[in-house]
């Protein structure tokens, strides 16, 4: 990882945005410039946004690319986390839409999400592969020190905000049948959408915080007494959420940026125990490709 393509390395935590490009439009954001980074794993969605906010650096990376090009099943969601762990980002929060499945859910309403059920199947889901095989453990499947510094910022920041709910990802493009809708409420999920799967479980294998702000733009197509799904429906609540998701990064930076207990969290170390091929036994071209990715144990258990 060169100084050219990373930001300047001082022990703080750095945090990552994941989301459109209203979330990057802050007020008081600074020294910014776009910069490509080079992944192994092909092209992310669009250049890094680097910018310093109160003396804290971020980094944006828009999940569809500027002007929303990518569908869902299309972004290359293995670049996308690796380019930000080389950018030397440590915590990542993502801003999605998505549908409610839930009455008390309305449309503004963010929800921290906590937990998936991953119904995608088109997507690469893995770092590791032939070669280099790991398991990293999902039970929990985001930071809870990040879900609290949002629901602290959320609250600071006047934001409607619930803390705790199922995210179920769907494939897509297409939105859901009536049928899948109850079935997903069924289940006990609370929000659905297309964009966290894989990329939370790609955060975990990179040892990156990662948490979710779900922000609801609809009903799905369950509730009996709204509309079905349309974009236009969407892009509206969309717009109107875009100021609150400003606000929630702008609010939540400092916590995240001044956090003392970043460096041990459980997530920093969640390849400590997922790497299962014998050291003589790996690959090198797989060891090379997950350089930025697993770096940290690759090198320790070759020195052992």
């Amino acid at each position: 990882m060169s100084m050219e393509t990373s930001i300047r390395q001082t022990g703080a935590p750095v945090l990552g945005v994941i989301g459109g490009s209203g979330v990057y439009g802050i007020d008081g954001l600074s020294n910014t410039r776009w910069q490509r980074i080079a992944s192994p794993f092909g092209e992310p969605s669009d250049e890094l946004l680097f910018g310093e906010l109160a003396g804290r650096q971020l980094v944006f990376l828009p999940r569809h690319g500027r002007g929303h090009q990518i569908a869902p099943t299309d972004i290359n969601y293995r670049a996308n986390i690796d380019v930000l762990k080389r950018a030397g980002v440590t915590d990542v929060i993502s801003v999605s839409a998505v549908g409610s499945l839930r009455e008390h859910l309305t449309p503004g309403t963010f929800l921290i999400v906590d937990q998936f059920i991953d119904r995608t199947f088109a997507r690469t889901t893995t770092f590791f592969g032939t070669g280099l095989v790991a398991h990293v453990s999902m039970a929990h499947p985001v930071c809870s020190r990040l879900g609290a510094f949002l629901e602290i910022a959320a609250r600071e920041a006047g934001i409607v905000v619930e803390r705790g709910g199922t995210y179920l990802v769907m494939e897509g493009p297409q939105f859901s049948s009536l049928a899948e809708s109850e079935l997903y409420r069924a289940w006990n999920c609370d929000v659905i959408g297309m964009t966290n799967m894989p990329e939370a479980k790609l955060a975990r294998e990179a040892e990156l915080c990662y948490a979710t702000v779900a922000m609801v733009t609809d009903y799905d197509c369950w509730h009996p007494d709204h509309d079905d799904v349309t974009v236009d429906a969407i892009v509206k609540v969309l717009l109107a959420n875009a100021d609150k998701a400003r606000s929630l990064v702008k609010t939540v930076a400092p916590h995240v940026g001044s956090d003392p207990a970043a460096a041990a969290c459980r997530c920093r170390f969640a390849l400590d125990h997922a790497l299962l091929t014998a050291p003589a036994a790996r690959d090198p071209q797989m060891i090379q490709r997950l350089e930025a990715v697993a770096g940290r144990v690759l090198h320790a258990r070759s020195d052992t």
